[in-house]
């Protein structure tokens, strides 16, 4: 059985290298529970999974992950966003508060994190984000960097 890693690192699950990764289950399955405890949590803190979605996208998008971009952009159409989500979704900065904070600080992360401080949390709880927001934003943000960097390391691998 596939799971989001593989079909965005383009394998098949017979391809030697899935069954490879099959070798490491907890690996697998954790990533697949991660991937729904960022997306749709039970308790999502008041973030929306198309807010989720649209900020999963903005990173793939960051990271130049165009399968990953397709598999978010079409999760998220399933929710109908409106159209500042879409424009988060899409990378671009002309957003009203609080996602422009929220744009500005998940590209920060994602781009150059070594950049971050705490004055950038402060900017978020500013923003209006409570700190049960934060970390479940965090989260979000730490996974799909992760996701695109595995992705990456296994469609190179797969490639020699």
């Amino acid at each position: 059985m596939s799971d989001a890693i593989d079909r965005a690192a383009g394998l098949l699950p017979e391809d030697t290298l899935a069954l490879t990764r099959r070798q490491r289950p907890e690996f697998v399955n954790g990533a697949e529970q991660c991937l729904q405890s960022v997306l749709a949590p039970h308790d999502d803190q008041g973030l929306g999974i198309d807010l989720r979605l649209a900020l999963a996208l903005r990173i793939a998008t960051l990271n130049n992950d165009h399968a990953l971009q397709q598999d978010y952009q079409a999760q998220l159409a399933q929710y109908q966003p409106s159209e500042s989500l879409q424009t988060l979704g899409r990378g671009e900065h002309t957003l009203a508060e609080p996602l422009a904070t929220l744009a500005r600080h998940s590209d920060m992360v994602t781009q150059s994190p070594a950049q971050a401080t705490e004055e950038n949390i402060r900017l978020l709880e500013q923003a209006g984000f409570s700190h049960a927001q934060i970390v479940a934003l965090s989260e979000l943000i730490a996974f799909v960097n992760f996701q695109t960097r595995v992705i990456a390391g296994l469609r190179l691998l797969r490639s020699s």
